[in-house]
């Protein structure tokens, strides 16, 4: 019997959260912010530089000899983003519900301005 079936399917992003909760009660935390705002401000700071190493491991310098572009490296990068998005996602109290239906929400006004030349 296939977890749906069963009723044991838990969703992929439910699973993420929770492992998410997990890594985060384990964390040393006497230097994070205490207030919500510095945490989503720290937050913000980690997953802009995890963006640039996720841009390091591709050929954006074009004056540069290009190498090989590495699909693992780049994996691991935008995984460190996921964990710090999510977190940032459990501080503002945002469920996966909640980020489904935000998502449909701006998905259809992004949708809206392509169709109208944004």
């Amino acid at each position: 019997m296939s977890k749906e079936a069963s009723g044991k399917h838990e969703d992929r992003l439910e699973t993420i959260f929770k492992l998410q909760k997990g890594l985060s009660e384990m964390m040393k935390l006497d230097r994070y912010p205490k207030d919500s705002e510095g945490r989503i401000s720290a937050l913000c700071t980690a997953i802009i530089h995890e963006a640039v190493e996720l841009q390091r491991t591709t050929n954006w310098k074009w004056w540069k000899s290009p190498i090989e572009f590495n699909r693992t490296e780049a994996s691991e990068e935008l995984i460190d983003i996921w964990h710090f998005v999510v977190q940032a996602s459990l501080e503002l109290n945002l469920t996966p519900d909640d980020i489904l239906e935000e998502y449909k929400k701006k998905n259809k006004i992004n949708q809206e301005r392509q169709r109208n030349g944004y």
